[in-house]
């Protein structure tokens, strides 16, 4: 289970503790990932073996982003060192 601080919307991870490692194993198990990037607010989740959904929560009308993106694992690794306020959540609706 991941390490983090608790706040109202999930858990917020330092992230000097928190490596690409962690996010490996917590999205193998189920886990969704709440991020910041590009000044966009996404959520990643496993859809299939190296196969991940990166949606878009938040808009930013001045830096705008395709709504759904399938991902690689090598994509995910290279994007996460710019991840910001990253959280994790389990079994909400914002997969459908």
């Amino acid at each position: 289970m991941p390490n983090g601080i608790s706040s109202e919307k999930g858990i917020l991870f330092n992230m000097e503790n928190y490596t690409f490692e962690d996010m490996y194993v917590d999205l193998r198990n189920g886990y969704q990932i709440y991020y910041t990037y590009v000044r966009n607010r996404y959520v990643l989740f496993k859809t299939a073996k190296n196969c991940y959904t990166q949606k878009l929560v938040t808009d930013n009308p001045k830096n705008p982003h395709p709504r759904m993106t399938m991902l690689t694992l090598k994509r995910v690794k290279e994007i996460f060192p710019f991840m910001e306020d990253i959280e994790y959540k389990v079994g909400t609706d914002e997969m459908n």
